[in-house]
């Protein structure tokens, strides 16, 4: 019998050589929840995160695919500009990073650090990064500890540039940079916006 939607297999490496383009529906797939849908360059959704109950949740899960759990984000509540945590393995006692929010003040834009636990499994090559980017909006840069992009949210826009609703939006994640950190940060980032 044949299939009647082959799908190429899902790979489990989590970094590319290359420079990957991403598109996120800030909507999930599951009807009346929350959450998000990630789809790569040929459409094919490769991480989501399905939230059942409230906005805002304190703990949240982004799947691949097939639904497998590939990191957890918690949210501390003992700080009123909040913290996060974000474990990938549900049995760890020790985060894989945490954000928070930095103490510095700009106009219109809001800073928070990533400080990653430095640890021989991980794949990110510095400990610390920044989520640079307005407050009230979903765009925004993530910053390596060495002031490079390591990935950039934005709006998507059509082929012939029309922007698309505010709740789809384009993410570049630069070569060797851990996609699975970049998902998790951008569901973070739309944690703290209310947007998710």
């Amino acid at each position: 019998m044949a299939k009647i939607h082959p799908r190429i297999p899902f790979s489990s490496s989590s970094c590319s050589t290359e420079r990957e383009t991403y598109t996120i529906w800030m909507k999930s797939l599951v009807l009346n929840s929350n959450g998000y849908t990630v789809y790569d360059s040929n459409g094919e959704v490769v991480y989501r995160i399905d939230n059942y109950d409230r906005k805002c949740r304190s703990e949240v899960y982004l799947m691949d695919l097939r639904g497998n759990i590939v990191c957890t984000i918690l949210r501390k509540k003992l700080l009123r500009s909040g913290l996060w945590d974000c474990y990938n393995d549900k049995d760890s006692r020790t985060p894989w990073f945490r954000v928070g929010k930095a103490f510095r003040f700009f106009k219109n834009d809001s800073v928070y650090d990533v400080i990653v636990e430095t640890s021989e499994e991980q794949s990110i090559s510095s400990s610390n990064h920044k989520i640079e980017g307005s407050v009230h909006a979903l765009e925004f840069k993530i910053i390596d500890g060495e002031g490079r992009i390591a990935a950039k949210v934005q709006r998507k826009r059509s082929s012939s540039g029309i922007e698309l609703g505010e709740d789809v939006l384009r993410v570049t994640v630069e070569p060797h940079v851990d996609r699975i950190f970049v998902m998790a940060l951008v569901a973070i980032h739309g944690l703290i916006c209310g947007k998710m």
